[in-house]
């Protein structure tokens, strides 16, 4: 029982060095971007001094009072470019941690994967998912400790304070794959849609580069998550990269052979050229076809589901509304045969 007591409280102990370990490195971080921000804010302040005088002195010649909506103005400016330093100055931290031996465990392949379903493709957000793992797993555990200091002790206060750090960590995962899984699905129901609008456009004469301009720019309501796709693939596209190379992202990130077929059909269509109206319009078909199986599907394990809800909730009364009768009258014939 000592030999446990000791080992609980080693692995307390290490447990609260490392938490002050990384405490002291985000303290430290915290620091320089707060004195850096300070920084900022001291160079913000004299040029909003200057620039208030010089709004004092047209004001006076001009007869006008605008100087304390301007000083307002450069108050909120201030605030936002400060917050937005040190968030860029977070990011920049965990790029630098990225490369690592430590950022590839926080940051693993799946977790990059997950991050492209999302449409977060670039190194900045992965660098503030690092440091969102850290800082939680960092903060929980000291919440949840000083919360339960009073109240909880022993082997009890050592799994809160595990389980606190396990759930810190985990929490930005949890919230990239939701979102990542309700792309996911995004995906699936647009894409007889994207079919259709693709069709649309060839067959008035645009290009495909300007067909998925049109796309991107005007259909955005329509297709929230294929049109940012698209832009992202855009992007590249004018950036250098080929056709193919900007599409195979789209292709292979979310793991789905329709969105595979209709990019081998984009390629095709940029590299060689032709006619793409008929075999657009019998792809649609197709899709529209596979919906309509899925959605079948969807309603007979619904009506499964129901059937169970129905056993629970109206088989009681309709026993009751239909035997209800005959038992009373079994009940009354008894009493009166007794009395």
């Amino acid at each position: 029982m000592m030999q446990a007591d000791h080992v609980a409280a080693i692995a307390l102990g290490l447990g609260a060095l490392a938490l002050l370990l990384i405490a002291g490195v985000l303290l430290a971080r915290l620091a320089a971007a707060r004195r850096s921000e300070r920084t900022l804010a001291h160079a913000l302040d004299e040029r909003a001094l200057q620039s208030a005088a010089l709004a004092a002195a047209s004001a006076t010649a001009r007869g006008t009072d605008a100087v304390p909506n301007a000083a307002a103005r450069t108050t909120k400016a201030e605030h936002a470019t400060g917050i937005k330093a040190l968030v860029e100055r977070f990011a920049h931290t965990g790029i630098r941690w990225l490369d690592t031996p430590f950022g590839r465990q926080l940051v693993a392949d799946e977790d990059r994967r997950l991050l492209e379903q999302c449409g977060f493709v670039d190194t900045r957000t992965r660098g503030l998912f690092l440091i969102a793992r850290v800082g939680l797993a960092a903060v929980l555990p000291l919440l949840a400790g000083t919360l339960a200091g009073g109240h909880v002790d022993g082997k009890r206060y050592v799994a809160l304070v595990i389980c606190a750090m396990i759930v810190g960590f985990m929490l930005p995962k949890f919230f990239i794959q939701r979102r990542a899984g309700a792309r996911r699905r995004g995906v699936i129901e647009e894409l007889p849609m994207l079919v259709d609008l693709l069709r649309l456009l060839q067959g008035v004469g645009l290009s495909l580069d300007q067909s998925l301009q049109v796309m991107v720019s005007d259909f955005r309501g329509v297709l929230p998550v294929l049109s940012s796709e698209l832009e992202i693939a855009q992007r590249q596209f004018a950036a250098g990269r080929t056709r193919e190379q900007s599409l195979q992202r789209l292709a292979s990130s979310y793991d789905n052979e329709d969105m595979r077929a209709i990019v081998r059909l984009l390629v095709q269509v940029d590299r060689h050229g032709g006619a793409v109206q008929e075999p657009l319009k019998q792809f649609g078909d197709r899709l529209r076809e596979t919906r309509r199986s899925m959605l079948r599907e969807r309603v007979g394990r619904l009506a499964v589901k129901m059937t169970g809800v129905m056993i629970l909730t109206l088989l009681p009364a309709l026993l009751i509304v239909t035997a209800g009768p005959g038992v009373l009258a079994v009940t009354h014939s008894l009493n009166s045969m007794r009395r």
